[in-house]
């Protein structure tokens, strides 16, 4: 069996309509992400946080999978294939990928500040909100914000250390720990490659470039069929 770990970032979910954080007119680019992304933003102003999230979480329900998604859905089903992402939106989940890694968190999730309890988002979040476990009006979208830890982080790091082949699709390479993790596969002997629009110009052994939605069921084939 061939231990396969496959990361994605923002550009798997591009062509669903889902913006990136370069993208020049996107969703980010109106936002100090210092006020909506950290947790000192969210102290200051728990109303504008919840603002741009519920406007995240209604772009993410109008979206739907697009062919990458579908692929690594049915890449998921091989054993040994490991999916982590860093994008917060449903669509690999919706695809039909099993047990996928959200190291940033879930934008259909949410999570109370002051117990650290957990459950289903509605479609739109407020100050107010009372958290179902203690009462607090301490709700928080269930997303990892800069400055705070990736989920699952033992994990992630324990299936690079046995993998075989590391894939990054449609991730910078910029935002860390991620940015990492074709060092810390290389150094356990695996294979590396990216699939991206353009090359991230990260250490990796191959690299093919394209749309997500073209390079992705492409390279899938190639290893459903064992080319």
């Amino acid at each position: 069996m061939v231990n396969i770990v496959v990361l994605s970032g923002a550009g798997l979910s591009a062509e669903s309509g889902l913006g990136t954080f370069r993208d020049v007119d996107g969703l980010w680019t109106r936002y100090d992400l210092a006020q909506v992304a950290t947790p000192e933003g969210f102290a200051r102003d728990p109303a504008l946080v919840h603002d741009f999230y519920n406007a995240r979480r209604a772009n993410m329900a109008d979206a739907a999978p697009n062919a990458a998604h579908v692929a690594l859905a049915q890449l998921s089903l091989m054993p040994g294939v490991a999916l982590v992402t860093q994008n917060i939106d449903d669509l690999l989940d919706r695809a039909g990928a099993t047990d996928v890694i959200h190291m940033h968190g879930a934008l259909s999730r949410a999570l109370c500040a002051a117990c650290d309890a957990r459950w289903d988002a509605p479609a739109v979040m407020t100050a107010k909100d009372a958290c179902p476990a203690c009462g607090v009006a301490a709700t928080r979208p269930d997303v990892v914000w800069f400055g705070e830890m990736p989920y699952a982080m033992a994990r992630i790091e324990d299936l690079l250390a046995r993998a075989d082949l590391f894939v990054s699709i449609g991730t910078s390479g910029t935002v860390y720990p991620a940015a990492g993790f074709v060092d810390l596969a290389r150094r356990a002997g695996a294979r590396t490659l990216e699939l991206n629009l353009e090359a991230s110009g990260g250490a990796f052994d191959a690299v093919r470039t394209g749309p997500a939605t073209e390079v992705v069921p492409g390279w899938v084939a190639e290893i459903a069929t064992g080319v």
